[in-house]
């Protein structure tokens, strides 16, 4: 098969489009055809070395989270799939025209939502959710979405508008129009200081930026309260014992992807796509999305 291989860390020009052996489903995995996958912050940061000493690459070696396509082959043990389902799954090694998902993770796309389409969810919608679920917030709190206005934190307002939780959405003075759409009760410039000075004191944060960010707006939850970032906790966290800092790294889960992408089918949560492009120009796709500020990159196969 072809896909995209890395035979060391650097900039997307180590992206090589070439050969690879083609995977084989074992005893409970599923081959499937890669119709697309996309680009998330996770692929540049492994290709650039960043996480290495805890989520390396073996080389040659393969990368990338989402996957959307056919069912080629069942491994044995394995029940309901079949050659020609169209599924999808945050799954592993799924830059390449051939993957193999366990099939615990993989689930069937829901009938109306388009093939190409599904791969952009994968990975943040299930992490926008189990962000969310990790507070345990509950219907009545209120809780500030940090980073509300990308992938992750679009998902994780949909899912506490769905737990009946009051909804402010953080974001940057140049996205305040952008995100009066996706569903939130109030926005905030989290780049305001004397927006965040005269905000209220939350029940939740669930952070999806980090940084200095992640620090201001940890001052801003009520004793007892939740922090949770997808980023680890904020370096000033110590100063705030009374907060329940929690770190969230998102895992797959069959169940919650098809529930979001059931969303996504009717409109509820809007996963913004800026740019298809072919499997082989991965380099180019990761350079464009590692420069911020857009829609999900999809790289179809």
């Amino acid at each position: 098969m072809k896909a995209v291989v890395l035979h060391q860390y650097g900039g997307p020009e180590v992206l090589k489009f070439e050969e690879f052996p083609d995977p084989v489903a074992g005893a409970g995995e599923v081959l499937v055809r890669v119709a697309a996958t996309s680009v998330n912050p996770i692929d540049y940061k492994r290709r650039a070395g960043l996480t290495k000493d805890f989520y390396p690459i073996k080389f040659p070696g393969l990368m990338g989270v989402d996957i959307a396509g056919t069912v080629v082959k069942v491994g044995p043990g394995v029940e309901g799939f079949s050659a020609g389902d169209r599924v999808f799954a945050m799954a592993a090694n799924t830059y390449a025209e051939l993957c193999v998902v366990k099939a615990n993770i993989l689930t069937q796309i829901p009938e109306g939502l388009d093939l190409i389409q599904a791969a952009a969810l994968p990975l943040v919608t299930t992490t926008g959710n189990q962000l969310m679920s990790a507070t345990g917030i509950k219907a009545g709190q209120t809780v500030l979405v940090a980073g509300a206005a990308g992938n992750v934190g679009r998902s994780a307002v949909f899912t506490a508008k769905q737990r009946g939780a009051t909804v402010i959405a953080g974001v940057l003075k140049k996205q305040m129009d952008e995100a009066k759409s996706i569903g939130a009760d109030q926005v905030v410039a989290t780049d305001d200081d004397n927006a965040i000075a005269n905000l209220a004191p939350v029940d939740v944060v669930a952070d999806t930026v980090g940084g200095k960010t992640a620090e201001k707006l940890l001052a801003k939850v009520k004793p007892g309260g939740v922090f949770a970032s997808v980023l680890g906790a904020p370096q000033n966290a110590e100063k705030y014992a009374s907060v329940k800092v929690m770190p969230v790294y998102a895992t797959p889960d069959a169940n919650i992807l098809r529930f979001m992408a059931e969303a996504v089918r009717d409109g509820k949560l809007v996963i913004p796509i800026s740019e298809k492009l072919p499997l082989r120009d991965a380099a180019e796709g990761q350079a464009a999305a590692e420069k911020g500020g857009i829609g999900k990159v999809l790289l179809v196969a």
